[in-house]
Parts: C-alpha cells; structure tokens; sequence
C-alpha cells in the first residue's frame, strides 16, 4: 500500500534549535565589524562630553587606524557566544511555536506571529544577557584610554572577571532593556518576514528561493531598525556604565532615554542607524538565508520532504 498520503514528518524541536543558533553565528563572521561601529556610535557623547565618531564611517576608519584590521573583529568571541545563546533560543522557540499555531497547513495570521515573537525573543534574550554584557564591553574597550580599559582577552575571560570583580547578578545587568528591545526586535522581525515573504509571493513576482529570502528580510531588517534603535541605545548604555562615587551612571532605561534626548538631542536616540542597519539587514538576511537552507537541506535528505520550502 502506498504511503504517498502520509503527512511529511516534522523537525524536532532539538534540530531547530541547533539550526536557528548555527544561522546566527554563521551570519556573525560577516557583520561583527558592523556590530563594533554601532555600539562605539552609541556610546559617543556619552554623558554629554565630545562625540569621537562624526559619522559611521568616520568611526570605521578611525578604529581601523588606531587598532587594526583585527580591532573590528574585537568581541567576535562575545558575539558568537551570543548567538549560541540568544539566537538558538529565540528561533528555535519561534519555529517550535509557529508549527504549533499553524492549522492544516496555513501559518498562523500577522498577530500571533508577532505574539510569538515577543515570547520568544524575550525568552532568548534573558538567557543571551550575560553573553550581551561581555560584547558591549569588549566592543566598546577601544574607545577607551590605555588605563582605564577592561581589557578582556575573550568572551569567557570578561564572565569569569565579571563575576569575580562584580558580583554574578552584573551579568544580567540591563537585563530588562535588553528583554524589551528584544521583545520589539523580534515582534518586528520575524513577524515581519514571515508576512513579507506571504505578501511577496501573493504578488506571483516571487516563487520560494534565495531572492524571496533576501527581499524579505531587508525588508524586516528596515522595520525592526526602526522600531528597537531607542531600546537598543539604552541597552548599550547600561550594559556598559561603570560606578560613579559608588553609585551607577543611570537608574534604569528611561534615565538613560531622558539624558539623550536632553543631552544629546531627540534625533540622537536612532544615532548609528546606519551600521545599526548595515548590520542588521545583512545579519537577518543571511540568517534567515542559513536557516531556510539548513531547514530545507535537512527535510530533503533526511525527512523526505522535497515540498522545497525552508518553513519559516
């Protein structure tokens, strides 16, 4: 008897998440630079004194003058570790959730997939916080003069030091920020290209494949810029403030938010848009790219399933 009517069998939960977090680190390698000048943008002008930076490129050629073609690299360790941690959790939350919510074959509509996104994205980040800590403050260590940097040598040195010079609980610092742009980031971004690739191929210009992704997920990296720059620049902020007479820099996200906007300008609250996107479209767009084609790999020769779709 045939078994051609039988449902296509599923991916388990374990394999989707060691695939969202590979697609993240995989897309890392290419965008760390990226990731340097914005958070080095963000925290220029900080507390009101010079901005070192006057633009994005400014900042680049500036760090590569002064610290070298593996200065951009600086954090790549933090970064991956990162991913690992966050991204593995967030999409493969995401993946597990979205199957869950899909009903005979139809994915679910804009606002579960935006519900799901919050879930999984603040999920991911409380467990990506630590991670997130260490890579502010070894991107943001070269800005520095000679005697008061850090001077982590990698990302499990910077914990390790953390945790001895200032207590466990500073890992998590920024914690609520941090789970807030998150909660956007991922509310905007998956959400976002899940229904731009619908609404892109309800147009019959797109059929499932490379371009499809690629369009999709430019177009998700420039809403979620938009919409997590604010929430990011507090993030960035706390995450890397020192004690001040015994007392921290800023009392909490809106306190940092307030000082920019009174100190620096309403404006300066999207300050680093562009490596801010420069990074995250092209980041989006090769994880997505990696995930879809992991998935895809994976249900054709393993699973069976040659339907041709990365399902996300």
């Amino acid at each position: 008897m045939s078994s051609t009517n039988n449902p296509p069998q599923q991916m388990s939960k374990s394999i989707k998440f060691l695939f969202g977090g590979s697609a993240g680190m995989g897309a890392t390698f290419f965008v760390q630079p990226l990731d340097l000048v914005k958070n080095r943008m963000q925290l220029s002008g900080m507390g009101g004194g010079e901005k070192q930076y006057k633009t994005s490129f400014h900042a680049l050629t500036t760090i590569l003058k002064n610290e070298g073609l593996s200065g951009i690299y600086t954090g790549l360790s933090a970064g991956l570790l990162r991913q690992a941690t966050y991204t593995t959790t967030r999409l493969g939350i995401y993946s597990s959730l979205f199957d869950m919510f899909s009903k005979d074959g139809k994915p679910p509509n804009f606002i579960t997939k935006a519900l799901i996104g919050v879930t999984a994205g603040g999920i991911g980040a409380f467990v990506g916080t630590p991670a997130e800590v260490a890579l502010i403050r070894m991107t943001a260590d070269g800005r520095l003069p000679a005697a008061e940097r850090r001077g982590y040598k990698n990302v499990f040195n910077a914990l390790g030091r953390i945790i001895s010079e200032e207590g466990l609980f500073t890992l998590w610092r920024g914690c609520i920020p941090t789970v807030g742009r998150a909660m956007v980031v991922n509310a905007a971004q998956l959400a976002s290209y899940s229904q731009a690739k619908q609404i892109l191929i309800s147009t019959s210009y797109f059929s499932e494949g490379l371009f499809l992704h690629f369009v999709a997920s430019m177009i998700s990296g420039l809403i979620t810029t938009a919409a997590s720059m604010p929430v990011d620049i507090a993030k960035t902020r706390i995450q890397n403030m020192k004690m001040i007479d015994g007392k921290p820099e800023f009392k909490g996200a809106f306190d940092v938010l307030s000082k920019v906007i009174r100190q620096e300008g309403f404006f300066s609250l999207w300050k680093g848009f562009t490596p801010y996107y420069a990074r995250l479209g092209p980041h989006t767009v090769l994880t997505f790219i990696f995930l879809e084609q992991m998935n895809k790999m994976y249900k054709l020769y393993v699973l069976g399933d040659s339907s041709g779709g990365g399902g996300l």
